[in-house]
């Protein structure tokens, strides 16, 4: 028995625009897909996320939570507009606490709002996440950055940045193991190794 494929019309968004979609676009595009990132015009679109990635998030943003001052708050998986062509999504964001309305219906914030940027590594996503991701960030004017690495077992590893105002580009601060402990851009201090038991 012969077999009959319907082939279904691509979206119109599978078709960039010339010059490339807009951050503004993002809101406006139907039918996308959740998720979805804008780097250098070009829709990016996440493949699921791994057990170790999820943790991590979630680790994270609850030692962040813990401590974050009145003045902040911490927002997970929401864009950031960066400028025309890129709006990334950050696996964890700290911001501005005049920039979360009382609504909370915005779907992304402005990076002048941003204080820190985390992402978590994704194997899909590595070079967008350890090189791409960072450079937008630090041009940007994003103070603070954290980039997670899966380590040994379930373990994360943090490297820690802090944006070089005259270059615009991150300088490394450390890197962290088992405990996480800063006092910039607030007082943080939480054991990495709480992972074991989530």
């Amino acid at each position: 028995m012969e077999r009959t494929t319907t082939e279904q019309p691509l979206p119109d968004w599978a078709f960039p625009p010339p010059g490339g979609f807009t951050a503004e676009d993002l809101d406006h595009i139907p039918g996308l897909p959740p998720h979805t990132e804008l780097i250098d015009g070009s829709l990016v679109f996440v493949g699921p996320q791994t057990c170790f990635h999820s943790l991590a998030v979630s680790l994270l943003g609850m030692g962040l939570r813990a401590s974050v001052p009145e003045s902040l708050r911490v927002c997970s998986q929401m864009t950031i507009t960066l400028n025309r062509g890129n709006r990334p999504e950050p696996d964890i964001t700290i911001l501005r606490a005049g920039a979360v309305t009382a609504e909370a219906d915005e779907t992304g914030y402005q990076a002048a709002d941003v204080v820190l940027a985390v992402e978590v590594v994704s194997p899909e996503s590595r070079d967008r996440d350890r090189k791409r991701k960072p450079q937008l960030y630090a041009e940007a004017g994003i103070r603070h950055f954290w980039l997670v690495e899966h380590g040994k077992g379930r373990h994360p590893v943090v490297y820690v940045y802090e944006l070089n105002p005259v270059t615009s580009s991150y300088v490394p601060t450390g890197i962290h193991h088992d405990r996480l402990k800063l006092t910039v851009p607030f007082d943080i201090d939480i054991d990495l190794t709480e992972i074991d038991r989530m």
